[in-house]
């Protein structure tokens, strides 16, 4: 899609309540499309901190898009609901909606910011579309709408909820926004349905229409699907390490099948952040309320928390005992390309290793400081200095930057020798050949002899 195309569509303005990681992609998104957007969020610091362009959060190609937004005019930031408000004909709500004990999802958020809503709207005559792209639980417009009908009289009635929810890679978010798998809205009006379809105009993808409350649960399908492929392979390469076995060949011919494809099927320390997580943990929660129980994504979740654990045996395995070890940790995040330290596998596996008295130095490409961190955890400046002085190197996360170092001078600045690759990015004859010991999940350490299989491209 060029420039041109994307100033196709006509024109709207846009309020976008929620400046995080979500409502800024979207509202620079929309303001890239030809609209005029205006993004409320309640942190002063945040406001001033994004109207002078600067994203505090990494995200590939956000910071350039923002900046470029705000100087064509099309998008500014502010705390005033008032100010936002004022020509908006559509408000999306883009708000957090963190897990609970229960794995019931908070939305007190949403709550709020609909009342906020609800009381600002309450004396206008045109009431703007409004549209939840937060990821709610199942009935969650509904919710909306009541809060919103306590403010809003008869005669000056809103125009009614929209879902829309989003599907947004955490570091490939201006990507998916622009080249989304399908644009989701689900209305119990056809004519607000096509508005906000109207809004994507320029935007080549599938359309899917439908009712409120199956928009919103195809967000949640779509993660638990995810995540249970995840939990699927991560269980077929533990069975391939008792078994002897090297995942890669396998998963890579069983992926050949178009009907199981290569998309989530990589074995690793588990799946993490703020997504996944939470909406798995959701969806149980919502069949337990409806008296359904949800075997399969319990068995999920227990998989992808015994991945953890996992790590650290093949760790105390390979080093005889933790306590007193040093083990050297490339990556923190929950995934590379990302500052998020919500539900960071890596983060488990670190906690797990210091409960038996290994020391951790650890290395992050992001921008993760010693205040984000356990502070037992002796942050380093690059990956060669995590691991100086090291017993043990565990690559936690899947940073690219990983896979170009040059092991030699790893090896040669640690007194240990064992290598456990928990995202099976590195290449085994890499370490192998300066003398490293390797093993990674689902990929055994080699014995003498052992014939490795790989896979031909045609």
């Amino acid at each position: 899609m060029n420039r041109e195309e994307m100033q196709a569509c006509p024109p709207s303005s846009i309020a976008v309540v929620g400046c995080g990681h979500v409502g800024l992609v979207t509202a620079a998104g929309m303001a890239s499309l030809g609209h005029q957007v205006v993004g409320i969020d309640k942190n002063p610091d945040l406001v001033q901190q994004l109207s002078r362009g600067s994203v505090p959060f990494l995200e590939r190609g956000l910071p350039e898009l923002t900046s470029q937004m705000l100087a064509e005019g099309r998008l500014t930031f502010t705390t005033s609901y008032t100010d936002a408000l004022r020509e908006a004909k559509f408000v999306f709500l883009c708000v957090n909606t963190p897990p609970t004990a229960t794995g019931a999802p908070d939305i007190r958020y949403v709550r709020m910011a609909a009342a906020a809503l609800g009381e600002e709207l309450a004396t206008r005559g045109r009431q703007p579309i409004i549209i939840n792209k937060s990821t709610s639980p199942i009935g969650t417009g509904e919710r909306i709408d009541a809060i919103l009908s306590t403010f809003i009289t008869q005669d000056n009635g809103h125009s009614g909820i929209v879902a829309n929810p989003e599907f947004l890679r955490e570091g490939s978010a201006v990507y998916d926004f622009f080249h989304p798998d399908r644009i989701v809205i689900g209305a119990d009006s056809e004519v607000n349905a096509q508005a906000v379809a109207q809004l994507y105009e320029g935007i080549d993808a599938p359309l899917v229409m439908t009712d409120l409350r199956s928009a919103e649960m195809i967000k949640y399908v779509s993660n638990a699907y995810l995540a249970t492929r995840v939990s699927f392979v991560n269980e077929i390469a533990r069975l391939c390490e008792a078994l002897n076995l090297d995942v890669d060949p396998i998963v890579t011919g069983a992926g050949m099948d178009p009907r199981i494809g290569q998309h989530f099927f990589k074995p690793g320390i588990g799946y993490g952040g703020s997504c996944l997580p939470k909406d798995v943990a959701a969806l149980c929660y919502t069949g337990d309320s409806a008296g359904i129980s949800m075997r399969l994504l319990s068995s999920v979740q227990e998989i992808n928390l015994g991945q953890r654990r996992h790590a650290v045996q093949c760790l105390r395995q390979a080093l005889g005992t933790l306590e007193g070890r040093t083990i050297a940790v490339w990556g923190i995040t929950f995934k590379g390309g990302s500052e998020d330290l919500r539900e960071s596998p890596a983060l488990d596996v670190i906690r797990l290793l210091q409960n038996e008295g290994a020391r951790i130095q650890a290395y992050d490409p992001s921008q993760v400081t010693d205040g984000d961190l356990e502070d037992a955890v002796l942050l380093s400046e690059d990956a060669i200095d995590a691991v100086k002085g090291a017993d043990a190197l565990a690559v936690l996360t899947d940073w690219p930057e990983f896979t170009q170092v040059d092991f030699a001078e790893v090896l040669a600045s640690m007194p240990g020798r064992y290598v456990y690759d928990g995202r099976n990015i590195l290449k085994r004859e890499h370490v192998e050949a300066v003398g490293g010991i390797y093993q990674g999940m689902g990929r055994p350490i080699t014995h003498e002899g052992q014939f490795h299989a790989s896979v031909s491209q045609p």
